[in-house]
């Protein structure tokens, strides 16, 4: 067996995808939106996501164009857009599809139905907001919404992605 330092699975340099390694280096806030109730509740981790200040306010985020989060935004017409704290990495992962959650991601957190979707009772800071336009970008799909309602809260240890890594922020 052969210890080194690399990872065993990158692709060589020269087949790396440019854009991917740029949107790696950005970093930022890791969110968690959700919309729907009941049996059809859907929740999808998103980091790359902004928010466009005027009147109104916007929410702009790429998903995953097969997720079903997506899907139950376009239903419901409404979501729930939390931003995630240190303490939430494993519900990230879990609803980002890279961790297991045995019965759903819903079962591995607290939650009460809102006005807009299910809201996450530990995210300090969250928004409610309406659907607005959709567009495929690359390989997701852009989706702009309006944002109606806004809780902010404490966040003393937001939880940050950065070039595939979770980082503590302080």
């Amino acid at each position: 067996m052969t210890i080194h330092s690399s990872h065993p699975f990158l692709d060589p340099e020269s087949e790396r995808d440019p854009a991917r390694r740029l949107r790696a280096r950005v970093g930022g806030v890791v969110s968690l939106w959700t919309a729907g109730s009941g049996s059809s509740r859907a929740g999808l981790t998103v980091s790359s996501f902004m928010v466009a200040t005027g009147e109104p306010a916007y929410v702009v985020g790429l998903l995953d164009q097969d997720s079903e989060l997506l899907e139950a935004l376009q239903d419901t017409g409404r979501a729930v857009v939390h931003l995630l704290r240190w303490e939430h990495r494993d519900l990230a992962d879990a609803f980002g599809g890279v961790a297991p959650a045995p019965g759903g991601a819903f079962r591995l957190g607290a939650w009460r139905d809102g006005e807009f979707g299910p809201v996450l009772e530990s995210a300090t800071t969250w928004a409610g907001v309406r659907f607005d336009a959709a567009e495929e970008v690359g390989w997701a799909v852009q989706v702009r919404c309006v944002i109606d309602t806004v809780e902010i809260g404490e966040e003393a240890d937001p939880l940050v992605h950065r070039r595939g890594r979770y980082r503590p922020q302080t």
